[in-house]
């Protein structure tokens, strides 16, 4: 179905089967039924370039498009956008207007009808979305993100007020970009760290704050960049455009040329970079932030001490140890950073020793004062760099308590391949694996499983899943950063080649890892010895574990997975959108459409099997009661309430709308609706009918009004003189018990008005306060039912502000209460004292760790184990895990009971009192079988033990006598 567009001159097509097909002006190019379902190797996992060929038509679309700048094309509602590396005139206010609140399908593809859809849905269901913009560096995420928020800054509702907070969003950006953005060979303005920012929306669907989470922020930058790259943005800014009596308090000089730090890549002066111009956009953006002149002064002192630590030079004195000789840049930090000399000089050319209770400065060589100069200058940059972040967030941040929804932006940096690969990028690769394994679970997999799972004929499309990457390198115990983690706590010396080695032992058989031992003769030859490669879902990439970039970084690795971790699940609680961003071209050159690199990303990027899954799929679906609740008012028979269940009142609905048997599918809990066009006349017509609805309650209102003021009249007719009003009052005081009648209805009025407004101000202000204003006999019945609503929206007020650590905390003492209130002494004065996660001042053995098997600890406390015979006292570990409790001694499980086994006819297991010397009573913990532990925390331990075993009823108390 073709369709003209008034709007725009532009014809697109609306596809039958819930997928926008490509369409260039008046000549459309639809994909052959061949080209998409191409055959598939039936060995999906064993190797990336065993997945089918790219339909041909699909890449001729895409050229095309390209070629006639139109750079943006759907696939269902996933979005493709080829980057044009040149201006195009389709992101003024007049394009973001044409686009607001427009249907989905009703206009060509943009990045605003992503943008609009996701702000619609939002404000209609309020729900929470989020936006994935993914692809190669240098593909366009971070202009992608940047023209998302613009859309939503003009077209969003504001007010004089939200426009401050509206401003900071957008101006954040600059900033960011500054410290944390770097000309890399793929991209001038390409993003070293990972960031993902909520934009907070009222219940209008206005933005009233937001919220940045960063990752990885690319350390290593400050101190080496590859031939042709650049050190961070802020650097060059600050030479090119600070005025000159900030870099004479700096003690810097114009000339990039003259700093280390930003030489390496020999390309410090970029025509393509404006410096200067971008300084000027960046103070202003500070000055909008909130940034106060101190702060500033402070940000570009540590700044400028970084470019000082550069020119640092060590030389060897005559026992080999490093000295500096020059003091002159080394006094200049001094004074920036407020460090005393001698101890800045001592950090850099000496290293401490623990020993005991001692401390020992052990003097460094030259090549080790190097590594110790850059190490600083990276930990001040990263550390700079996080600051920044979080005062960011403290000027987005919003006030207000109440229920906001959000829409997250994810813009994180793009896969890569360099000459040399180091953690760094091995980190920024296995973020991008994750993020296509989030696409997979939310888009193909969980796709085709919600048709099985609902009942709905569907056959089966193939596709590739890199889970099988994913486990390589996050599995427990298997993974690659797991081996990393057990090589660096591992007794005697770590170093690159004792990492490799153990790689090669654990993981040496995966498909996807090979080293230069375990390759063919032929891939040997592009492998060196210190080298590993991964076959990533975007390709091979080699990884260099020389001069301990890996052996160094175990820790560094556990909390970045731990982040990305909490990241997915962030995005996992949001609707998501995506956008698939593609890198035409090596060369940023535009009108250049390189076939052989995009059939390559689009291949690794799954468009093919999105777009089968999309073209056999439905367009939308929705839970039976959320769509009644929409659209009942559109049927007779279910306006206003339906009685019945949800599944039949949309089967009524929908006959009466006259849905075709084709057009959709109903299954077990859901609505599914095969075409975009059916979905679109359904919304139509809830517009219609709501503005019908509207005008009939506004008629209704205006009836009223209108009657009210001619009763107004009445009465002041009525009332001429004082005399009059008087006699009424009097008159409604004597009638005031009787129910209301004209005689009383004047009098009770007024009460009634005095009584609200004296109400207004005496009203509770928290939970605890029962104080309430009484009232006249006449308002007794109506006081007490604003009473309850009064209460009722305390006690919620309340609830939504309960932290999730406070909930638990309140639930373990709702588990202690009906364990010990009444049966135990002690017990009321423990109820104001917090419970905590452990009771130990020193980590757990990690060979315990290992033995536990990967269960996660709930609790820890030291206790006192009691032989059965004799009583004998022994100081143990008491481990609380999901499923088990275990009895430690130093780095053994001396015992493990399951909480599965702890049932039967009688008490197995119950916190008890028991004396065991006169006078002293000692607090036991009473295992049925030979367990006797004594705690000092009994109320905490066995609330815990009762939650984690879900065995309240089993607990007995028993008094010691």
């Amino acid at each position: 179905l073709l369709l003209s567009n008034q709007r725009t001159g532009f014809s697109h097509q609306r596809s039958l089967t819930g997928v926008c097909l490509l369409s260039l002006y008046h000549t459309s190019f639809v994909l052959q039924k061949e080209e998409v379902e191409d055959n598939t190797d039936a060995n999906m996992e064993g190797a990336l370039i065993a997945r089918d060929r790219v339909g041909t038509s699909f890449l001729n679309n895409l050229r095309k498009r390209y070629q006639e700048n139109l750079i943006y094309t759907y696939i269902g509602t996933l979005l493709v956008s080829v980057n044009p590396y040149k201006e195009l005139d389709i992101y003024t206010v007049t394009q973001m207007q044409l686009y607001r609140g427009v249907n989905f399908f009703e206009l060509p593809p943009h990045l605003y009808a992503i943008a609009d859809n996701a702000y619609r849905v939002m404000c209609s269901e309020y729900n929470n979305h989020f936006i994935l913009i993914s692809g190669e560096s240098g593909a366009g995420k971070t202009e992608a993100s940047k023209k998302i928020l613009q859309y939503y800054a003009v077209t969003c509702p504001t007010t004089e007020q939200l426009q401050i907070v509206r401003d900071r969003l957008l101006l954040s950006n600059p900033v960011l970009e500054a410290f944390g953005n770097a000309k890399t060979l793929r991209n001038d303005n390409s993003s070293r760290f990972g960031k993902y920012m909520d934009i907070q929306f009222d219940f209008k669907g206005a933005p009233v704050g937001g919220h940045i989470l960063s990752y990885l922020i690319e350390k290593s930058r400050v101190v080496h960049q590859n031939h042709g790259e650049r050190n961070f943005h802020i650097f060059y800014q600050l030479l090119e455009g600070g005025d000159k009596d900030l870099l004479c308090w700096l003690g810097l000089e114009r000339n990039p040329q003259k700093y280390a730090y930003l030489i390496q890549g020999r390309c410090a002066k970029v025509f393509s970079i404006n410096d200067k111009n971008d300084w000027k956009i960046v103070r202003k953006a500070f000055s909008i932030i909130d940034f106060t002149e101190k702060d500033l002064e402070h940000l570009f002192g540590i700044v400028a001490s970084v470019l000082h630590l550069g020119n640092i030079q060590f030389e060897e004195d005559s026992n080999g140890h490093a000295i500096i000789r020059n003091g002159t840049q080394i006094k200049w930090i001094s004074k920036l950073l407020g460090v005393h000399l001698s101890i800045l000089q001592e950090a850099l050319t000496h290293r401490k020793i623990e020993a005991r209770s001692e401390e020992v400065l052990s003097p460094l060589n030259v090549d080790l004062a190097f590594y110790a100069r850059d190490a600083v200058a990276k930990a001040i940059y990263g550390r700079t760099f996080t600051w920044l972040v979080n005062k960011i967030n403290g000027s987005l941040a919003n006030k207000d308590s109440t229920r906001k929804t959000v829409i997250g932006l994810l813009d994180i940096y793009g896969f890569e391949v360099l000459d040399t690969n180091s953690f760094e990028q091995f980190c920024i690769n296995y973020c991008n694996e994750k993020l296509q394994q989030l696409l997979i679970e939310m888009t193909l997999k969980a796709e085709q499983e919600e048709y099985e799972l609902e009942g709905i004929e569907w056959e089966p499309i193939p596709y590739f899943n890199n889970k099988i990457i994913c486990d390589l390198v996050e599995q427990k115990h298997k993974g690659i950063i797991s081996i990393l983690d057990e090589e660096c706590l591992r007794p005697g010396e770590a170093t690159d080649l004792s990492f490799l080695e153990k790689l090669e032992e654990k993981v040496g058989d995966h498909a996807h890892f090979v080293t230069r031992k375990l390759a063919d003769q032929k891939t040997r030859k592009s492998i060196d010895w210190v080298d590993f490669r991964l076959l990533h879902y975007a390709g091979e990439v080699t990884y260099c574990a020389l001069n301990k970039l890996f052996s160094m970084s175990s820790q560094v690795a556990t909390q970045f997975k731990n982040s990305l971790m909490s990241l997915i699940e962030i995005l996992m609680s949001k609707e998501p959108s995506y956008v698939r961003c593609i890198k035409p071209n090596e060369n940023k050159e535009p009108g250049k459409f390189d076939d052989f690199l995009i059939r390559h990303q689009v291949k690794y990027l799954g468009l093919m099997e999105h777009l089968r899954v999309r073209r056999a799929g439905f367009a939308y679906r929705r839970k039976y009661e959320l769509f009644l609740q929409r659209y009942k008012s559109l049927c007779p028979a279910t306006w206003p309430h339906w009685h019945g269940p949800a599944a039949e009142g949309v089967e009524r609905l929908i006959k009466h709308l006259g849905y075709k048997p084709e057009e959709y599918k109903l299954g077990r809990t859901k609505i599914f609706i095969r075409f975009p066009k059916t979905l679109f006349a359904t919304e139509d017509a809830f517009e219609i009918r709501k503005h019908l609805l509207g005008m009939a309650a506004l008629e209704a209102c205006w009836r009223g009004a209108l009657a009210r003021k001619e009763a107004k009249k009445r009465t002041v007719g009525c009332s001429d003189n004082q005399e009059v009003i008087i006699t009424v009052f009097i008159n409604g005081f004597i009638n005031r018990k009787k129910p209301l009648c004209p005689e009383n209805i004047e009098f009770v009025r007024l009460v009634q008005y005095k009584y609200f407004m004296k109400l207004r101000d005496h009203v509770p202000k928290n939970v605890l306060d029962k104080s309430w204003l009484r009232p006249p006999s006449i308002l007794e019945e109506t006081s007490e039912m604003l009473k309850k609503i009064c209460i009722r929206n305390l006690v919620r007020k309340y609830c939504r502000g309960v932290t999730a650590e406070r909930k638990v905390q309140l639930q373990q003492k709702v588990v202690a209460s009906a364990v010990f209130r009444g049966k135990k002494e002690g017990y009321l004065q423990s109820i104001n004292q917090p419970f905590v996660d452990t009771r130990l001042k020193n980590d757990i053995n990690p060979k315990v760790l290992q033995l536990i098997q990967g269960e996660k600890i709930k609790y820890a406390t030291p206790v006192v184990k009691y032989d059965r015979n004799g009583f004998k006292a022994r100081e143990r570990l008491l481990v609380l895990t999901q499923s088990s409790a275990y009895v430690v001694e130093m780095a053994k499980i001396k015992q493990k009971i399951d909480y599965a086994t702890l049932k039967g006819n009688g008490v197995n297991w119950c916190g008890a009192f028991l004396p065991i010397s006169d006078p002293l009573t000692l607090p036991l913990l009473c295992f049925q079988g030979d367990v006797i532990l004594h705690c000092e925390h009994i109320f905490e331990v066995v609330s815990k033990l009762c939650m984690l075993a879900n065995k309240q009823n089993l607990v007995k108390v028993v008094q010691g006598r």
